[in-house]
């Protein structure tokens, strides 16, 4: 009789064990798919929204929500282990909402890297196609976001690491040709003993040419020049929104705050100054003509944009160090701009290179094909649907880092800055046994130091 139960049959093996449900049904515990499909799910009500989800995944809090969906916290009864659910926000409302949904599932299922969230599993509580409505990702679940980071005082050892982490994880995405557009603090997210991963790469490409006319949807304040510009871009539009969040962790506040697109171009030229003619001339002519008509700005040098006192005191050099890699990721011209590769050879945080980390292999490229679709929601809900009912956990697991990690929980973050020159005196030592012992650091050496560092443990 469960044979003819439409498309929650082929969900029901993938999510649970075929045999414990044929087992079920032979013992006469359930006599239908119906019935049991009662035992797989249970709804609660997370502030104004309701959550449908496997039994498996308990005690949900929530720890976060925005335009993309709600984010819960859950123990996961079978592994032990927290986890945060994500229900996407109406991904069938209309095309651009499912198309997202679609790229952002499919880029989830691309990526394995301890600096990238990692998709656990995904699932819909809806019974067959013409149901399907809803959708449910699981993912690592992580202490904080960078936002919280950005209010501590970090010495230089943090700083670095954390950018080390930003700059691996982006450069998995480039080698996997995803660029992800939207690089913001509270995209990015932390554990307690430093770990990093980068979240919500799925968004869609913005529209090319919105620069006189549309505002932006979504934070402007870490976004390129040439995409406020409406030019074309590539894969270092990534490094310049990594500029602007290392800028912010020195400065403690936004270095370029804009209130619309026009204020935004109006904000970097007049801290960085106007570009060159050579540049200008690659716009299109009315946005030309505005960038031309305005007054020419001189810009600051770095020095004085970031002066000595904003740094972690103590090491000048290390602070002339990041000011020279803010200054080669901070320009307007994406063709002069430091690339991905190039700024993780960089003195400031080449320390920490791991070739491991850095060239950890994809899976696959991701299909660009996806971006010039065309497709009715329904088509798209289909597509999704596909996906839901093919994704294996088992092939897609992250590679594993002391403690998992997503989206963040308003739990305690001052390990990360605490113990700062005790730290820093137990870092000198390392490094001196280093220089004397290894001249390569694993990854698992590197956690254990930042970890060790933070808690404040002998060396």
């Amino acid at each position: 009789m469960f044979l003819k139960c439409c498309d929650l049959v082929p969900l029901l093996f993938r999510t649970l064990d075929y045999v414990l449900l044929e087992k079920k049904i032979s013992d006469g515990q359930v006599d239908t798919v119906e019935t049991f499909y009662g035992e797989m799910f249970y709804s609660v009500q997370v502030g104004d929204t309701v959550f449908v989800v496997l039994k498996r995944y308990q005690n949900l809090q929530p720890i976060g929500s925005g335009a993309q969906g709600m984010v819960c916290a859950a123990i996961d009864t079978e592994t032990g282990e927290k986890v945060a659910i994500k229900k996407l926000s109406r991904p069938f409302q209309n095309v651009t909402h499912a198309k997202r949904a679609y790229r952002e599932l499919v880029l989830m299922k691309i990526v394995n890297h301890k600096n990238i969230i990692g998709l656990l599993n995904v699932f819909t509580p809806d019974r067959c196609l013409e149901d399907f409505n809803d959708l449910y990702l699981v993912m690592e679940l992580m202490d904080a976001s960078l936002c919280q980071v950005i209010q501590m005082d970090l010495d230089h050892e943090r700083l670095s690491y954390l950018l080390y982490q930003m700059l691996c994880g982006v450069k998995h995405l480039h080698d996997a040709d995803i660029i992800h557009r939207d690089l913001k603090p509270s995209n990015i997210v932390v554990k307690s003993d430093c770990s990093l991963k980068i979240l919500d790469f799925g968004l869609a490409r913005t529209a090319g040419s919105a620069f006189m006319m549309t505002p932006y949807v979504v934070t402007r304040y870490y976004r390129a020049p040439e995409v406020i510009l409406g030019m074309g871009y590539s894969d270092n539009v990534d490094v310049w929104s990594i500029g602007c969040i290392l800028a912010e962790m020195i400065r403690g506040h936004v270095m370029f705050p804009g209130s619309d697109h026009i204020d935004q171009w109006n904000k970097v030229t007049e801290q960085l100054g106007t570009p060159s003619e050579s540049f200008l001339n690659q716009l299109q002519p009315s946005v030309r003509m505005y960038c031309t008509r305005r007054p020419r700005q001189p810009g600051y040098s770095c020095e004085t944009l970031f002066p000595d006192e904003l740094f972690p005191p103590g090491n000048k050099l290390k602070a002339a160090q990041c000011r020279d890699l803010l200054s080669k990721m901070l320009v307007i011209d994406p063709a002069k701009r430091i690339n991905v590769v190039d700024a993780l050879h960089h003195p400031y945080v080449h320390v920490w290179y791991d070739a491991s980390e850095v060239e950890c292999p994809v899976n696959k490229k991701y299909d660009h094909s996806i971006d010039a679709q065309e497709h009715t929601v329904e088509e798209w809900k289909k597509l999704i649907y596909h996906q839901v009912l093919s994704y294996d956990s088992g092939q897609h697991d992250v590679t594993p880092m002391e403690g998992n990690g997503d989206v963040t929980q308003s739990t305690s973050t001052s390990s990360i800055s605490s113990s700062g020159s005790e730290a820093r005196k137990k870092q000198t030592k390392r490094k001196k046994r280093d220089q004397q012992g290894t001249t390569s650091t694993s990854a698992t050496t590197i956690s254990t130091r930042i970890r060790q560092m933070i808690k404040g443990d002998e060396a």
